[in-house]
């Protein structure tokens, strides 16, 4: 069944105000007529089934399902250079993100422009429509590195940072003993092309992050977040929290 998400203004009771587009893509794009059902969604946990009729929507019931994670997970990412950080929230959006935080780091090449922001937020729609989740990730504003590190340095939350050619601990070691604490929310920042420079690191130690390896491998920008992703969910998932 097809599914959209609405703005809560769109919501008048028993009823769902469409939008120009979302009119044209329920009767032009998949080509539903009147009486066929689609799925409404709020993007902050809740959807309904609706049948659609000439005046919008008119909702049937509401569904119950949870296809989100027990942990809130925000992935503070170093932007890549291009498209790359569009792959990104893709990806960790099918996998369960709550949250993405870029960041301008010292090697950062891209500084996004406003309309960039916005298109990233239509991605994570999309991603979100597309994976069955009842929550559209957060897409936050860019903001600079170190401005990220003092500002979660207040969370008592477990953070991580991923470094590539490092002594630390796998990730999954701290995940398969710090999850089974039930921690309501999860950090972990990944670098850029060329990873994180000593003075990032070191900030981020001393902001409470706890350092980890992703392999032995030098995984690019794009893949280290997806991987981060995959193995929360995964922890998450096989041990049913």
């Amino acid at each position: 069944m097809y599914r959209i998400v609405i703005y809560p203004h769109q919501k008048q009771d028993s009823l769902i105000n469409l939008l120009s587009d979302q009119e044209h893509y329920l009767r032009r794009v998949v080509r539903l007529n009147n009486g066929q059902n689609f799925i409404a969604m709020d993007g902050k946990g809740y959807s309904w089934e609706v049948k659609l009729t000439d005046k919008g929507g008119e909702i049937i019931h509401v569904i119950e399902e949870n296809r989100e994670l027990s942990i809130e997970v925000t992935l503070m990412v170093a932007l890549p250079k291009g498209n790359g950080f569009e792959d990104i929230i893709r990806c960790t959006t099918e996998l369960g993100v709550n949250k993405l935080q870029p960041v301008i780091s010292h090697r950062t090449l891209l500084k996004p422009s406003e309309n960039k922001w916005e298109r990233w937020h239509k991605i994570a729609v999309e991603s979100a429509e597309q994976s069955e989740r009842q929550i559209v990730p957060y897409i936050a504003k860019p903001i600079p590195v170190m401005e990220a590190f003092t500002t979660m340095k207040k969370l008592n939350i477990p953070k991580y940072i991923a470094v590539a050619r490092t002594d630390a601990p796998h990730l999954l070691n701290f995940l398969t003993r710090d999850l089974w604490d039930s921690p309501s929310q999860i950090i972990i920042a990944t670098g850029c092309e060329g990873g994180w420079n000593t003075d990032e690191i070191q900030w981020a130690i001393a902001s409470n992050f706890q350092e980890v390896s992703l392999g032995k491998r030098i995984l690019r920008a794009i893949t280290a977040p997806i991987t981060a992703m995959s193995l929360i969910s995964g922890v998450m998932e096989t041990n049913n929290k």
